[in-house]
């Protein structure tokens, strides 16, 4: 097979799907399959989802591309995973069985419980070794709840990770030899993992009573895991064997595929959350207020090869690289809420001609806080809030102050990373929100930086298979995969710093009327 037919595969399993993606040797999707995933919501601020429907879409969308691989004379040369991070699986390593239903990032059922460890003082410990708040958005707590209010047995078959974890494991034998493994992207966001020396914490085990017995050994984030099993989907398919040699959680994932590979290079990805990581150099910063800190990846001995003896053209790189990061909870699902929810508009598509049928909100502010604030705010309490309401407003003005609150949360953590003395001098986005320029727009203008989208807005998946390319040489560097990003538009400041200005003090004070409404505070 020619070289120039190779290609590497990326599983996305995300929030609201599973994707299979097929990039060439120019890092550019050729290929795509998508199955939806379920969500459930059992009870108010609860989501979970079925693994075993995630292995299932991960099964078809892996066979749907895969079977199209040989008929366009293409050969997998890695595989990579990328996946929503902070959800958690338990399952039995004996049986493979899921011991309950995922619990995913966005779940709130343990709000009480972090405020209780925040009142008994264990935040300090929590912030020194994971970079992490106390808040039910990271795993613990719910594998705390898990094991000690959802009915889940401890024990030596027991296996609780992320969903990256289980996707390996199932991939690589399940029962029969399956890897059971995670990477310190993953890793870091448990608050498990010590960041600093980049092993679990004995402490925090013991505090969220988690046995380290039952989770996935950490290692790299390039470098092979294992190969394709023949018990995975049988002996004939044509994935069989193939290295899977990336794996990364999602947001870590797009700030590699950005090529953000130098301290100071800042990602936001508009899903649907949006998540903005700033490159913090190969050194664990301090905690900054209103941040958190993670590992963006480790490349381990693959990466030291891509990096080079010189560290790059900076100088300063190195194969693990740390990251700030500013996690908002909402932002497309804002977008499904007003066509789900409410019936405004009928697609997503629709979002960016209706917001742009009016010049301005008029005043309308939506703060999406349906599953309280992330950053910077960190409330879990605060609840989802429409001030400025008038007869004469309609559809329009709620879709336009819809997109404004996605600039607006993001224009808040760049503010909280510039306070850092790392200012980020320019904002690389991606994830669907992206296509719409409008947002893009008012990001520049909110945020008083040049917004440039790339030519290819897959950057996840473009992460992790590039990431797994670099591990079996289909790629030889950094500078190679720098190279292969491309400029597909770029926003500059162009309304008056007077103006948006007061619209982001209007959006401040509606953002304190949505704070502590659940009264636990």
């Amino acid at each position: 097979m020619a070289s120039r037919s190779s290609v590497t595969v990326a599983i996305d399993a995300g929030t609201t799907g599973v994707r299979a993606l097929v990039l060439d040797e120019q890092a550019r999707v050729v290929d795509i399959a998508y199955r939806e995933l379920t969500q459930y919501f059992p009870r108010p601020g609860w989501v979970e989802h079925d693994a075993a429907e995630i292995w299932e879409a991960v099964g078809s969308t892996l066979g749907e591309v895969a079977g199209r691989l040989a008929h366009a004379n293409r050969v997998a040369r890695a595989i990579g995973i990328t996946n929503q991070r902070e959800t958690v699986v338990a399952w039995d390593r004996r049986t493979g069985l899921p011991l309950h239903r995922a619990i995913v990032w966005q779940d709130r059922r343990t709000a009480a419980a972090c405020q209780a460890l925040t009142d008994a003082g264990h935040l300090p410990l929590v912030r020194e070794q994971t970079g992490l708040v106390l808040d039910p958005y990271f795993s613990a707590t719910k594998m705390q709840w898990l094991l000690h209010e959802g009915g889940v047995a401890t024990g030596a078959d027991l296996a609780l990770g992320t969903v990256d974890s289980w996707v390996l494991w199932n991939l690589t034998g399940g029962t029969d030899g399956g890897v059971f493994a995670t990477d310190v992207s993953n890793a870091s966001r448990t608050m498990l993992f010590d960041i600093v020396v980049r092993r679990w914490s004995p402490e925090l085990g013991a505090l969220f009573a988690v046995p380290e017995s039952s989770l996935p050994e950490v290692r790299p984030s390039c470098g092979r895991f294992g190969r394709m099993s023949k018990h995975s989907f049988g002996t004939d398919h044509p994935l069989q064997g193939v290295p899977i040699s990336g794996v990364a959680g999602d947001q870590h994932a797009a700030l590699f595929g950005q090529a953000c590979f130098d301290r100071g290079m800042t990602k936001a990805t508009f899903g649907t959350g949006s998540f903005v990581l700033m490159h913090a150099g190969a050194v664990c910063p301090e905690p900054v207020d209103g941040l958190i800190t993670t590992l963006a990846w480790d490349l381990g001995s693959d990466g030291d090869a891509a990096i080079g003896a010189d560290g790059g053209p900076s100088g300063g790189r190195s194969s693990v690289a740390y990251a700030l990061e500013g996690s908002v909870f909402v932002s497309g699902a804002g977008v499904q809420w007003l066509r789900d929810g409410l019936g405004i508009i009928d697609t997503a598509a629709d979002m960016e001609p209706l917001a742009r049928s009016v010049d301005s909100s008029e005043g309308v502010v939506v703060v999406p806080a349906f599953s309280g604030l992330g950053s910077p705010h960190w409330d879990p309490d605060a609840r989802g809030t429409i001030v400025g309401l008038s007869r004469g407003l309609g559809r329009a003005h709620l879709a336009r102050a819809m997109v404004e609150s996605m600039a607006f949360q993001v224009r808040d953590v760049l503010d909280a990373m510039g306070a850092t003395g790392t200012a980020p001098s320019v904002v690389r986005v991606d994830g669907g929100a992206s296509a719409m320029d409008l947002l893009l727009q008012l990001l520049s203008d909110q945020s008083r930086l040049t917004v440039i989208r790339p030519e290819s807005v897959e950057t996840t998946a473009v992460g992790v298979a590039t990431m797994a390319g670099l591990a079996e040489s289909v790629w030889g560097s950094l500078d190679d995969l720098a190279a292969l990003w491309t400029e597909d538009a770029s926003f500059t400041p162009s309304a008056p710093a007077t103006e948006t200005e007061a619209a982001h003090k209007a959006w401040l004070r509606a953002v304190d009327r949505s704070r502590h409404w659940t009264g636990r505070r």
